[in-house]
């Protein structure tokens, strides 16, 4: 049985999708405030967290923000009454898998937790062999989400290291924007696809020798990305 922890402060909202995630078979965990849901992360280690935005202590950009420095990546659906692109985006960079907007289908929400459980469970699997890489002066861990350049730390978001390792995977192959944003978002058309051209972009500076002229993620005109150790 799956477990679940619902981080969110109005408590119709929280009673409700309890009685929900326990009717369809979760295991359910509540928290009101951020910091008793980051500790319940920690304490309880649930299967997927759904984290409103705005909560009493901490937010949940924060909840979101430290538990993903802290390497662990616990599935992460961030409930919000804010819908603007930018709130998504920056739910997404700091880690977040999913964004769902108030007010919601419940039923739409118990179907992402299903789609982003199964999604978690097959890269997983898909995944396991590739652990580590090594080019140039890079070490990337993607086991414990750790990456140095020349010896030193690289700062990398969880999205950032999702989208290296699947290029890993697929070494040497033409890699389309909407393939990336499948892969690594869940579904094909979140938020648009400046948003691969953007994470490119930043993991270029991070990775590349001369990230003008990259000599590992190199773009394909008119198709998309290929890797190349």
């Amino acid at each position: 049985m799956k477990t679940i922890l619902i981080v969110e402060d109005e408590e119709p909202i929280r009673q409700g999708l309890r009685d929900a995630f326990k009717e369809d078979g979760y295991q359910v965990l509540l928290a009101k405030e951020g910091l008793s849901g980051y500790r319940a992360v920690l304490e309880k280690k649930p299967d997927l967290i759904i984290l409103d935005l705005m909560l009493p202590e901490l937010s949940g950009l924060e909840v979101c923000k430290k538990l993903r420095s802290e390497s662990n990546q616990t599935p992460i659906i961030m409930l919000t009454a804010k819908s603007t692109e930018a709130d998504k985006i920056i739910g997404l960079e700091l880690g977040a898998d999913d964004y769902v907007t108030k007010p919601f289908s419940v039923r739409e929400l118990l179907s992402r937790v299903k789609a982003l459980l199964r999604r978690t469970e097959n890269k997983t699997e898909k995944h396991e062999g590739v652990k580590k890489i090594v080019f140039d002066d890079v070490k990337i861990d993607f086991t414990k989400f750790k990456a140095e350049r020349a010896g030193k730390k690289l700062e990398m978001s969880k999205t950032e290291f999702k989208i290296l390792r699947f290029f890993v995977t697929r070494s040497e192959e033409v890699i389309s924007r909407e393939a990336l944003l499948d892969e690594v978002w869940g579904y094909e058309e979140y938020p648009t696809t400046r948003t691969v051209d953007n994470f490119i972009v930043k993991l270029r500076s991070k990775i590349e020798k001369n990230p003008k002229i990259p000599a590992h993620l190199i773009t394909i005109y008119g198709v998309g990305y290929k890797f190349v150790a």
